[in-house]
């Protein structure tokens, strides 16, 4: 029977990844649905007070509706930022909300990115960040918090989603490399608006590492609430692998 983990999406910047890594992982054998609704910003800003209003829970699921008819088994806020700005407890707050109010398993893209660095068999991490400084910074407490080590954290400065959305391949292995920190065991991209669905083998070829990116270890964790098997996959990275 198809597996279906059901994604809130914040605004447009990337949600083209979730269909692209739903064809690559059913091309590997894998069936499975991963659709996605969208959620309202508000404001368009990688700023703390805007993120704290862009994941409250009530405009999380404000979109449960749109959702349902696609009968999901979990359901995951497909966002970093929005997450892990209310820090570890609050951002484990957040899902435990959403779980109840969706009836469903429910996680979101910074638990994700905890799990999928454990499930990588790696502690030591660089931070290959869009995000302005202090944002970024408050992804590298998140990680630490669930028990990694960040060797490494570069912010971009980057504002807007919007923005984000409009890099493409060499903007991402620039991101990657920049941000990559010789003692890290792997690279992290934190930013579901960032594209890199198409690109994951090229960006582990460009590192010679492990990179987890936003939208990738959320589609992961998306299947792990369903306690769907591993699937491999080699082009959706070494963490399918």
């Amino acid at each position: 029977m198809t597996a279906t983990a059901g994604f809130l999406y914040p605004g447009h910047s990337a949600e083209d990844d979730f269909p692209r890594m739903e064809a690559l992982l059913n091309e590997a054998g894998a069936d499975v649905r991963l659709p996605l609704v969208h959620t309202d910003i508000g404001t368009d800003a990688h700023r703390v007070d805007a993120l704290l209003e862009m994941g409250s829970v009530d405009r999380l699921t404000a979109v449960l509706g749109d959702l349902a008819p696609h009968r999901p088994g979990a359901v995951v806020w497909a966002c970093t930022s929005a997450s892990f700005v209310y820090g570890w407890a609050g951002a484990g707050e957040q899902v435990e909300r959403l779980a109840e109010r969706a009836g469903l398993p429910a996680s979101s893209t910074s638990f994700a990115f905890a799990r999928a660095v454990r499930a990588a068999g790696v502690r030591r991490v660089a931070v290959a960040a869009t995000y302005p400084d202090d944002v970024a910074a408050l992804f590298g407490d998140f990680l630490r918090a669930s028990g990694a080590e960040v060797t490494g954290l570069r912010g971009s400065g980057v504002i807007t989603a919007a923005e984000v959305g409009t890099w493409g391949r060499d903007e991402v292995l620039a991101l990657a490399r920049e941000g990559d920190d010789p003692a890290a065991e792997a690279v992290l991209l934190p930013d579901t608006a960032l594209h890199t669905a198409a690109w994951l083998p090229d960006l582990e070829a460009a590192v010679g590492k492990p990179v987890l990116t936003a939208n990738q270890v959320t589609a992961w964790e998306g299947l792990r609430l369903l306690g769907h098997g591993p699937v491999r996959c080699p082009a959706m990275g070494s963490l399918f692998g």
